[in-house]
């Protein structure tokens, strides 16, 4: 992961992903990409139309990213249970990564479950990045208690 590349690179997920909440399967997609930039896990984003967006409330926040654009919030409501700013989406990207457009990523901390194939992504420390952390991950991450300004 220290060896992806800056500004970050857009590659096709090799393998199927799927988001659980509350007992739902939120989004699943074959068709996922992923954000692979120095010193993050990747972040992986779903075809909008791959996810439930009939489970997805937009919210008010943004976020900027230098190399992405403005992000755009969503909440995630499943028979009552609500998760906070669970995901994002890019909804007019910088030129660069123009086919992030129409893609939702999910943060794996704020839902019940995160897979790329068979195996169950673990969630980047703290709360700021939504990297999806698999066995051929090697850290360490941003993320946790004073990695912030790396």
């Amino acid at each position: 992961m220290w060896d992806y590349p800056r500004p970050p690179a857009v590659t096709p997920v090799p393998a199927p992903v799927r988001v659980e909440f509350a007992g739902e399967i939120i989004a699943a997609s074959e068709r996922a990409l992923r954000v692979l930039e120095t010193s993050h896990p990747p972040a992986v984003y779903l075809p909008r139309e791959d996810c439930r967006v009939d489970l997805m409330e937009p919210l008010d926040s943004r976020t900027w990213c230098e190399f992405k654009g403005t992000a755009r919030y969503f909440a995630v409501v499943v028979n009552g249970a609500r998760a906070e700013h669970a995901a994002w989406t890019y909804p007019d990207p910088a030129p660069a990564y123009a086919e992030l457009e129409g893609f939702v990523s999910f943060y794996p901390s704020r839902v019940d479950a995160c897979f790329i194939g068979d195996e169950r992504v673990r969630p980047q420390e703290g709360d700021f990045y939504g990297g999806w952390i698999t066995d051929d991950i090697v850290g360490p991450f941003k993320g946790g208690a004073g990695t912030r300004g790396w």
